[in-house]
């Protein structure tokens, strides 16, 4: 039988976790906040962009306490191996097909007709090279590490993938939600109070089971890539229109319970021992 979360073995961590990726982040974020800027200018943007690290400061500490402590690796845990790495270029493709397709049958439906020339206005302002960088840093690199190298494992220790991704996207929508009071961000252009704002909250369930999902078959290189595609594939059409939001988000959810939560039951199936003593499979999908 699985272990209840209240008993999970990995329940210290996660509560020491949650709480330093949240004060870090906060506590930052509210500086910037106070500053009043616009988040990718001085002074606003250093406090702004340290703040996406809470996670990934977050799993240092969990990870330098495990050392300390002499303790095994979390089951679930994806190690870095290089043959994974042929996953990356799919993951990139396939988690920005999900944003593609979304938008693109919200236009032929009451959506807006998707463009890139907003996109690729701000793209050549900042530079390519710039724009890329910032894609993958403040978001992807500054968060991975934590939400799914780190929290996923030790939740699914105790929980099943869908409810690792329930619980884990409910609670990376609630870490988002400074940055609504932060000018600047795309948070803040949406608003807290509006469809999209309550729509871009709620995106975070299936985009944390996309990126969980892409955790398991690369590692925390497989999860950036997910997220970073996703991101800048946003980006690059503005995407801001309730109706292009909901679709993507139906994308992602089909996406997700057809091509990569499917074939990778099997690998969740997991040895324990019955009331009789005898080993029996339990699946944990």
């Amino acid at each position: 039988m699985s272990t209840s979360p209240s008993t999970s073995p990995y329940r210290n961590d996660l509560v020491l976790f949650m709480a330093i990726s949240f004060v870090v982040s906060w506590a930052s974020w509210g500086v910037a906040i106070a500053m009043g800027g616009p988040a990718v200018n001085p002074p606003a943007v250093l406090p702004h962009l340290f703040g996406a690290f809470g996670p990934s400061i977050a799993a240092l500490v969990i990870r330098i306490r495990r050392g300390r402590r002499r303790e095994a690796v979390p089951e679930h845990a994806a190690r870095f191996r290089i043959p994974l790495l042929v996953w990356v270029p799919v993951l990139l493709a396939l988690a920005s097909a999900t944003v593609l397709a979304g938008a693109f049958l919200a236009g032929a439906g009451d959506g807006p007709t998707p463009s890139f020339d907003s996109g690729l206005e701000m793209m050549s302002a900042q530079g390519p090279v710039l724009f890329l960088v910032m894609m993958v840093i403040s978001g992807p690199l500054a968060e991975e590490p934590g939400w799914r190298g780190t929290a996923y494992p030790r939740m699914r220790a105790s929980m099943s993938r869908f409810q690792v991704g329930l619980v884990l996207g409910a609670v990376w929508a609630v870490w988002h939600l400074p940055l609504f009071f932060i000018a600047g961000t795309v948070q803040h252009q949406l608003g807290l109070m509006t469809p999209s704002g309550v729509l871009f909250a709620v995106s975070s369930i299936p985009m944390a089971m996309l990126c969980c999902c892409a955790y398991e078959r690369a590692g925390v290189v497989g999860s950036v890539a997910a997220h970073f595609a996703v991101n800048a594939t946003m980006v690059l059409l503005n995407v801001q229109h309730p109706v292009t939001q909901a679709m993507i988000m139906g994308i992602q959810a089909l996406t997700v319970t057809a091509l990569l939560l499917a074939p990778i039951r099997a690998v969740g199936q997991r040895r324990h021992t019955g009331d009789s003593g005898a080993p029996r499979v339990v699946e944990r999908v």
